[in-house]
């Protein structure tokens, strides 16, 4: 079996593209694979076009690790975001690929199940007028439909410091969200890389009340040392890693055992292999696995693939019954989350179709997230700074 071909197809909505790609074979099956781009969708367009040519276009897709490898290295320049998202894409379809031949499931070709259902946690939600009692209402209206947990941030458009008054306000959104759900929910606290450590370190102190299941990437991700600063003086397990791209690159972070939570986006970081050996060796360090899920239906049911054959693997991230909750029509099969999980399918490969037809509905926009814009959590670009 040969590849013959990529065809890419872009779903757009006005806070985020999803671009999708499907891989064509000689032997007339299809992959797919997905990522969600911020602000880089042509530019992931421009490089799958030239690696096509370049390494694609007439490789086996059952030989996962070598055209992971060629694509990585083979252009002799350091692949960062881009090219590791490009390579996630193609990566994923040749495992949709595979599974479908051999007709299992991909967690099965991954060393088989080590559970049935993954927990799943709600984002995306909170897409309301910011005070405490519409998150209440909204947060109820989450717990309602099964979950069992939730992510927000709550800090505005806080940048570094976050002065009195606003920290304040961000403890009552917190206390609302939390009296909502009730005790036993997970809340996770998401901080976006906002804050210097001391402020990072207060805020976790102040809320620790609300018992946090974790402080997410609550310092800018360069700096592994402000990291450790934060996790040697807070109270909670520490989470970060969607904005690392490659899977090397995790290892001063395992070294500097800052963390107790990895979140590898797996559309991101090269795709299902890559993050399953990177929770391989998460699991030597005994730190557990959350990745990051902003896509759609197919990121989604890859990023699962790793769920139900990682025993270290805490919770997914979904964000599709919330914000932007029609482009699941795009795919046929999409994962739904059940009393709060997800549950193991036998459908073989990812166990997902694209309809190209569907994704036509919702061509490519101009897709803006600000996360230092005033209302970015509403995930309306047009009222954050003026962007179209």
């Amino acid at each position: 079996m040969r590849i013959t071909g990529i065809s890419t197809h872009v779903v757009g909505t006005p806070w985020r593209n999803l671009t999708y790609v499907q891989v064509h074979t000689d032997e007339g099956l299809t992959g797919v694979g997905e990522t969600r781009m911020l602000g880089h969708t042509d530019a992931l367009l421009g490089y799958l076009h030239e690696a096509q040519t370049n390494h694609i276009l007439g490789s086996d897709p059952f030989a996962v690790e070598d055209l992971v490898k060629r694509m990585k290295y083979g252009d002799y320049g350091r692949a960062g975001e881009i090219v590791m998202s490009g390579i996630a894409v193609i990566e994923m379809a040749c495992w949709d690929i595979k599974g479908k031949a051999l007709g299992v499931p991909v967690w099965q070709l991954l060393g088989g199940k080590v559970t049935d259902k993954v927990k799943a946690y709600a984002n995306g939600w909170y897409t309301t007028e910011r005070t405490p009692e519409a998150y209440h209402k909204a947060a109820q209206e989450v717990m309602a439909r099964g979950y069992k947990a939730l992510k927000i941030d709550p800090f505005g458009t806080g940048h570094f410091e976050l002065d009195h008054e606003a920290t304040l306000y961000s403890i009552s959104l917190i206390e609302a969200v939390r009296d909502a759900i009730g005790p036993d929910a997970e809340l996770m606290l998401e901080m976006h890389g906002r804050f210097s450590p001391a402020t990072a370190v207060r805020l976790a102190k102040e809320l620790a009340p609300f018992k946090p299941a974790w402080l997410e990437e609550p310092v800018p991700p360069e700096n592994l040392k402000a990291l450790e600063k934060v996790a040697a003086k807070v109270d909670m397990p520490v989470a970060t890693g969607e904005r690392i791209h490659d899977r090397i690159e995790f290892r001063e972070l395992f070294e500097s055992q800052a963390v107790d939570i990895i979140q590898p986006d797996v559309g991101h970081i090269g795709g299902i292999w890559e993050t399953r050996k990177l929770a391989a060796t998460a699991e030597t360090h005994y730190m557990l696995v959350a990745p990051h899920n902003v896509g759609g239906p197919v990121l989604t049911a890859a990023s699962l693939q790793v769920g139900f054959s990682s025993p270290n693997f805490k919770i997914l991230e979904h964000f599709n019954d919330f914000a932007d909750a029609e482009i699941k029509k795009v795919v046929k099969g999409a994962p739904q989350v059940v009393d709060g999980y997800f549950h193991l399918s036998d459908a073989p490969g990812l166990g997902v179709e694209l309809d190209t037809d569907a994704a036509a509905e919702f061509p490519q926009q101009q897709a803006r997230f600000d996360l230092w814009a005033d209302g970015w959590e509403q995930r309306k670009p047009s009222s954050q700074g003026g962007a179209e």
